[in-house]
C-alpha cells in the first residue's frame, strides 16, 4: 500500500482534525477524526478516538473478527470521550467524527460514525464512489428527497450530526466491507472538503492528479479556493501493495 495524507487547519484557529496512517509492520489501517466541542476539547476528542481505535485494533485477538472488532474499538473510543466530557467542564459536549478502513490486498473494511467520509476511485472505470453515508440532517433531507446533493453544500444546517462518538453513552458505527483492485485509491476525508467541493470536482482532480501526495495538496488547495472555512484533512491509500509513505 501506498499512503498520504496532509492535514491543515484552515481558516480556524486550530486544527481540530486527527489522523493515523499505519507505520511499517503495524496492521494496516487508515483513520481520520474531525473534533467538535469547547475550547481544545475537539482535537481531545480526535486525538483520543484515533489514540483508542489504534490501540484496540492492534491488540484485538485475530479470531474476533474484523467487523466485531472495528464495532468495539469505536465504541471503546466513544466511551473514553464520554467519560473524560463527564469529568471536566471544559470538555462538556465534546465528540468527534469517524471514518476508517482497515486494509487487506483484495478488500477492505470501513466503519465510520458521523460526516468524515470514505470515498473509492477505481481506476479501471475512474470513477469515485461514495463509500459512507453521513449521519447528519442535510443527509436525512437528501435522502428523504427534499433537497440534492448540490443544494446540500450550501444548506444553513449542513454541521448539524445525527451521530457522533463520544455525545452519549453509547453510539453504532456503520460498517461494511467492499473489494477494491490493484491501481485503486481511497480517499478519507473531513469535512473541510466534502463539504464545500462537489463529488464531481473531487472525482476529476482524482483522475488528473495521480500521485497520491500531489492529490492530497490538490484536493486541499480546491478546498480552499472552494470557501471551505474549516479544518480540512486528506488520506489517500493507493493498493500498489508498495512500502506506505505520507507526510
Amino acid at each position: 500500500m501506498i499512503y498520504a495524507y496532509r492535514t491543515e487547519k484552515g481558516l480556524r484557529a486550530r486544527n481540530e482534525d486527527s489522523c493515523r496512517i499505519p507505520d511499517e509492520g503495524e496492521r494496516p489501517l487508515v483513520i481520520v477524526a474531525d473534533g467538535m466541542g469547547g475550547h481544545l476539547a475537539g482535537h481531545i476528542a480526535s486525538s483520543t478516538a484515533v489514540r483508542v481505535i489504534s490501540r484496540y485494533v492492534a491488540q484485538a485477538p485475530v479470531e474476533l473478527g474484523i467487523v466485531p472488532m472495528l464495532r468495539q474499538a469505536i465504541a471503546a473510543a466513544n466511551r473514553s470521550i464520554f467519560e473524560s466530557a463527564q469529568k471536566d467542564d471544559g470538555c462538556v459536549g465534546m465528540g468527534t467524527t469517524v471514518v476508517l478502513a482497515l486494509l487487506e490486498p483484495a478488500k477492505y473494511t470501513a466503519a465510520h460514525i458521523g460526516d468524515s467520509r470514505l470515498y473509492q476511485y477505481k481506476c479501471e472505470s475512474k470513477k469515485l464512489f461514495r463509500i459512507t453515508r453521513d449521519h447528519s440532517y442535510v443527509q436525512e433531507l437528501v435522502t428523504a428527497g427534499y433537497i440534492n446533493e448540490e443544494q446540500a453544500l450550501t444548506h444553513p444546517q449542513r454541521n448539524i450530526l445525527t451521530r457522533a462518538v463520544g455525545t452519549s453513552g453509547f453510539e453504532k458505527a456503520d460498517v461494511s466491507t467492499h473489494s477494491w483492485r490493484r491501481g485503486d485509491r481511497l480517499l478519507l476525508c473531513s469535512d473541510g472538503l466534502c463539504g464545500v467541493v462537489a463529488d464531481a470536482r473531487i472525482e476529476s482532480v482524482m483522475r488528473r492528479v495521480e500521485d497520491p501526495l500531489d492529490c492530497c495538496d490538490a484536493l486541499t488547495e480546491l478546498a480552499l479556493s472552494s470557501g471551505s472555512t474549516d479544518n480540512i484533512t486528506v488520506v489517500i491509500v493507493q493498493n500498489e501493495g508498495a512500502v506506505g509513505y505520507g507526510r
